[in-house]
């Protein structure tokens, strides 16, 4: 960071790219589902299990084959509760 300071004369930060692209810090409910889904794949790893993918599936984690998933797209309605709160909210879905 100091060689880029003074090469530019101004103040210099390290930024997380993540956390701008998903639109801000990591919440406090984010740590939580990202240290259980952490917990969740290495519990199945311990217990023998490979070539899973950890979900979260009406409010509960589980692990399912990676090929039921790998190269599919799982569509959103757009009459989704979510999709319709986050469009009158003024969210830009880009369309």
């Amino acid at each position: 960071m100091a060689d880029i300071e003074a090469a530019t004369k101004l103040e210099a930060r390290a930024t997380i790219l993540g956390h701008i692209q998903r639109g801000g810090s990591p919440t406090p409910g984010d740590r939580v589902l990202a240290t259980m889904f952490g917990y969740h794949a290495l519990d199945r790893l311990m217990h023998g299990a490979e070539g899973q993918v950890v979900v979260l599936s009406q409010g509960r984690l589980s692990a399912i084959p990676i090929e039921s998933v790998a190269g599919k797209q799982r569509k959103v309605p757009l009459d989704d509760p979510l999709v319709v709160a986050a469009a009158r909210v003024g969210t830009d879905f880009g369309d």
